[in-house]
């Protein structure tokens, strides 16, 4: 699996790097490019020329979710042990596409990787190769200096800093050789742009569940941020930027004052050893900025983060309600929304249907009216800066809501869009509403769109209705605990020290 020459500019050192391991040892080997897990983090990472290369030798781009660059999609073993590369040939122990192997395969058994501390980036070998059991110590660290030769070289620390997901987490396995100090001035030095991270669009959906999923941190009373639309609507007001280390989806937002992150790590990987990441990210980028954070840390996990010595403070908690009650709105604690909705039944003639693409205009009005009555009630300064934030982000959920996983329902009277409601499924038996406009004026149309709304959830399975937080408002707050939740879901920061 060592290095062999690539076409100039960029890799014409390497046509004088030796293959440290022979092609013998290699066919022989059981190791290589065979992986327990089909999200396995030691999986190969191609850039998008190397991705070229891969599919012009013959492997089908369905293997790279991101042709950008990307870490390779495994398979199962023909077995069904375990999980292999699509271009290793199991009957041969070769590699289909050996002359086109992408960088991270031509380093090995060298690895690229952060060292413990995630302060510098550092070149070692990695023990677990069975042929270095046979190998001279000093011969491996003579060849590991080649390497770093050229490695440090400013194209090829362009090139890394690039993609930086070919830069793995550390590796207790993996033997240090030598430190690489250009490489590491050079990401330390990075703002979380286009270079480093990646912007938040729809095309990142699956990523994002994958990692979500594997992190465990779904439940029941999970917060309303732990889906991908809670976020993505807000891109219109902050760049949200993603990048993966080490198996784990780290998800940073710019606001003025430096970069945060609005959910912690997610993945597979302890938390205890995650967070200690992210914090070391955003101390490079915000230098002593208090903008550094992980927000949405829910109860469990603000456990595990307090051991490590970080600090944690409240925030405004998401409102989890039963869903078979607030669907019937029966007894005596019901009784000023049952008779609202009553009344709207009652003088007009309303009907609720699903939402459609040529629902988007008589949305677009009924969102620049119902601001203007907003308006004209009393807004402190924090309810006018929320209006103008939330005119954007409806519009991108018209305009994105089935790409996103978003559902939505609009209210007709007359055959006019008089309210909507837009919301998705944090959980199987969790349906939260994200979204929701009625014109103010038509008195009981609110609590009778939610009702629908959340009827046709129950219908579909839904045990709770997650609300949302009321962003401090007071009028927000007492509407939504006037339906009476059984619970206000813990919300917590997490910070390096008080703020």
């Amino acid at each position: 699996m060592g290095l062999a020459s690539e076409s100039p500019p960029l890799t014409a050192s390497l046509k004088t790097l030796p293959q440290f391991v022979p092609g013998s040892a290699c066919s022989r080997c059981d190791v290589c490019c065979r992986f327990p897990e089909a999200d396995s983090f030691l999986r190969p990472y191609f850039t998008e020329r190397e991705i070229a290369q891969a599919e012009a030798s013959g492997l089908s781009r369905e293997h790279f979710p991101d042709p950008s660059g990307s870490q390779i999609n495994l398979i199962r073993h023909p077995t069904g042990d375990g999980y292999i590369c699509p271009a290793f040939d199991t009957s041969s122990g070769r590699c289909t596409i050996y002359e086109a192997r992408p960088l991270d395969c031509r380093l090995y058994p060298l690895a690229l990787m952060w060292d413990e501390a995630h302060e510098e980036v550092v070149l070692g070998w990695d023990a677990k190769c069975p042929y270095l059991g046979q190998s001279v110590p000093a011969a491996i660290a003579a060849y590991a200096e080649q390497v770093a030769g050229w490695l440090e070289k400013h194209s090829w620390v362009e090139m890394i800093a690039a993609h930086p997901r070919l830069i793995g987490p550390f590796q207790e396995d993996v033997v240090v050789v030598r430190s690489l100090p250009l490489l590491t001035a050079r990401l330390s030095g990075a703002d979380c742009d286009a270079s480093f991270c990646h912007a938040l669009t729809p095309a990142d959906v699956p990523r994002f569940a994958r990692a979500l999923e594997s992190s465990g941190f779904l439940r029941l009373d999970a917060l309303a941020a732990y889906a991908f639309p809670y976020h993505y609507v807000w891109t219109t007001q902050l760049p949200y930027r993603w990048m993966e280390s080490g198996g784990t989806f780290f998800l940073f937002a710019q606001s003025p004052d430096g970069w945060f992150m609005p959910l912690p790590p997610l993945g597979p990987r302890p938390l205890k050893e995650t967070v200690g990441e992210a914090f070391a990210l955003m101390r490079r980028w915000n230098g002593s900025s208090s903008a550094s954070r992980i927000e949405n840390v829910m109860t469990p996990q603000k456990e595990v983060v307090e051991r490590l010595g970080l600090r944690c403070r409240q925030k405004e908690g998401d409102y989890l309600y039963q869903a078979g009650y607030v669907a019937g709105l029966a007894g005596d604690r019901y009784k000023s929304q049952r008779a609202l909705c009553n009344r709207v039944e009652r003088e007009r003639t309303v009907i609720a249907r699903p939402y459609r693409g040529q629902d988007a205009d008589g949305c677009l009005a009924l969102l620049t009216r119902w601001a203007e009555q907003k308006r004209a009630g009393f807004l402190d300064e924090a309810g006018a800066l929320f209006l103008e934030d939330a005119l954007s982000a409806h519009a991108l959920v018209f305009a994105e809501h089935e790409r996103i996983g978003l559902s939505g329902t609009v209210a007709l009277l007359d055959n006019k869009v008089e309210a909507y409601t837009f919301g998705y499924w944090l959980t199987p038996r969790t349906w939260c509403v994200l979204i929701e406009v009625a014109d103010r004026s038509i008195p009981g149309l609110s609590q009778w769109l939610f009702r629908e709304t959340c009827r046709a959830a129950v219908a579909k399975g839904a045990m709770f209705i997650n609300a949302m937080d009321d962003a401090g408002l007071p009028g927000l707050r007492a509407a939504k605990q006037h339906y009476h939740p059984i619970a206000i879901i813990e919300n917590w920061i997490v910070t390096e020290s008080d703020v």
